[in-house]
């Protein structure tokens, strides 16, 4: 059988195959219903004036009706921006102002937040509600109803145009050109994922975490163009992320090291009651793993824990395969995409083994929209382009994580990497989740700041926060110590309410005194 290249090649040879499960609702598109309504949506955002090159807006939770409005966008050739659906009104507007773009898709269960989206964009804007209603914005169900399901005249294929998280200063665009390239044809990272992952018609991919963010979107989506189904949580949760892989037959999914330290944290029993049945693919991305989560995933599961390290730059691609991992521990693979190199502060050129910033000789090219500095900023005078990630490539190419530019505490005059921290504190039995980062001290520059989210409300106190710290020392060596945990050789420890996020009080509270407990999230 010829393969599939598009969600309408599908719907034209197996109309009713699922497209898209949702392990929620339980909700289910047809590839036939997913080409058939991305049909309809292109033809809305051609009947408001939309042309090649512009830009769409989508701020929807995890919802059955996210990839049609991608594919969409991607058959009118438009450049399509996903906003967190975490995010308050002037994030939301900044960012839809900031893309340019000339429609908000927005989902009902954001109402509080979007309805002040379309006064605050002005003329020639217009937004539509998916889901319910929300004031100033048209029904998209109504919309789209009106529009013929035939395809648009098509050019060239549109492209997503991701924000980055905005960790240090306003989030940005990350805006690739588009290629001169059909709809129906595959781009470069479908084709590669295929190569690494083995997708096809009789993949299942279960995706567990916010179509917002690269990763699972584009995974998602090259999953779809070859005729497999993605299966999407509404939201993450241990337990329910494998009795799904049970449920739904997966046979390929993606995570982030968080979600498998929450699952290996689960009671033995509940790790035992699920059979991993066709599961031969997991794959997982966006940090660094600890050595010890991933040993222990790659005991629980069997070598079929795949890894790879990229960005929503999209300029290089490191992968590694589970045996492969196994005589290379730590490391987040070999070059797939891109020549890889490591430079000092000064530009100059590493020797294997040595730490410094990573950058990657590539053609693909590098642009933040509507920001000039960062975009020569993250270049060198050669053209290579970095992401801002400090590392080292070993002597057989391997490239190894120490942590991002933007993150190190310079403290006393040394350079501290919280990742090495965090890799630390994740594996402990007690907490859910933690971020270390760096606070102002009078003498030393910066000192270390740790947040964290224990697995029980019940022990979060000062005991919790001693024995975090005796844990720190008993697993970092006195010398790694001495550059990781501050020259005062400890970590200060607050402890947030189970399900509070770590990244918002570590902005929120980096001013704070060097002592502190949070009792509650303001």
């Amino acid at each position: 059988m010829t393969p599939f290249n598009h969600p309408r090649d599908v719907a034209s040879r197996q109309p009713d195959k699922a497209a898209v499960i949702m392990t929620g609702s339980g909700a289910v598109v047809s590839f036939a219903e997913l080409s058939r309504n991305a049909n309809r949506a292109a033809q809305l955002m051609r009947s408001l004036g939309l042309k090649t090159g512009d830009c769409i807006a989508i701020c929807l939770e995890n919802h059955p009706r996210y990839f049609e409005l991608c594919w969409a966008a991607h058959n009118a050739g438009l450049y399509y921006t996903p906003i967190s659906s975490r995010l308050k009104a002037n994030e939301i507007a900044y960012i839809a102002a900031d893309c340019q773009a000339r429609v908000l898709f927005g989902s009902a269960a954001l109402a509080s937040e979007l309805a002040p989206i379309p006064e605050r964009m002005g003329a020639g804007f217009a937004a539509f509600a998916i889901g319910g209603e929300i004031p100033g914005f048209a029904s998209y169900d109504a919309a789209i109803a009106a529009m013929p399901d035939t395809p648009v005249d098509e050019t060239v294929q549109g492209v997503p145009m991701m924000y980055s998280s905005g960790t240090t200063g306003a989030p940005k665009g990350i805006k690739p050109p588009q290629l001169d390239l059909a709809v129906d044809q595959l781009a470069a990272l479908p084709l590669r994922l295929r190569e690494l992952y083995g997708f096809d018609a009789e993949t299942i991919y279960l995706s567990p975490a916010p179509l917002y963010h690269a990763a699972p979107l584009k995974f998602c989506l090259a999953v779809l163009a070859g005729g497999g189904t993605v299966v999407i949580m509404e939201k993450f949760d241990p337990e329910r992320a494998l009795q799904c892989i049970a449920q739904f037959s997966v046979t390929h999914s993606q995570w982030v090291p968080t979600m498998f330290s929450r699952m290996l944290k689960l009671p033995a029993e509940a790790r035992a009651r699920y059979s991993p049945g066709k599961h031969r693919v997991a794959i997982h991305s966006a940090a660094p793993c600890p050595v010890e989560v991933k040993e222990r995933m790659l005991e629980w599961w069997g070598p079929i824990v795949y890894e790879y390290y990229s960005g929503s730059e999209s300029i290089g691609m490191c992968a590694i395969a589970p045996l492969e991992w196994l005589q290379h521990k730590g490391s987040v693979g070999r070059a797939a995409r891109g020549v890889p190199h490591v430079l000092d502060e000064n530009g100059l050129e590493l020797p294997p083994g040595a730490t410094g910033i990573i950058y990657f000789e590539t053609a693909t090219q590098l642009r933040y929209h509507n920001d000039p500095q960062k975009t020569a900023k993250a270049h060198n005078d050669r053209g290579w382009a970095t992401m801002g990630d400090i590392g080292y490539i070993d002597q057989d190419g391997y490239i190894y994580l120490t942590d991002r530019r933007d993150f190190v505490i310079i403290s006393g005059g040394v350079n501290i990497y919280p990742q090495e921290a965090e890799s630390v504190l994740t594996t402990h039995p007690s907490v859910a989740d933690v971020a270390v980062f760096g606070v102002p001290n009078e003498d030393f520059g910066e000192e270390v700041k740790a947040v964290v989210v224990p697995q029980r409300s019940a022990e979060a106190g000062p005991a919790l926060e001693h024995e975090l710290q005796e844990f720190c020392r008993s697993r970092l060596s006195s010398t790694r110590r001495r550059r990781t945990m501050s020259s005062r050789e400890s970590v200060t420890v607050a402890i947030l309410p189970p399900g509070a996020s770590t990244r918002a009080a570590s902005a929120k509270y980096a001013a704070r005194s060097p002592t502190w407990w949070i009792t509650s999230v303001e």
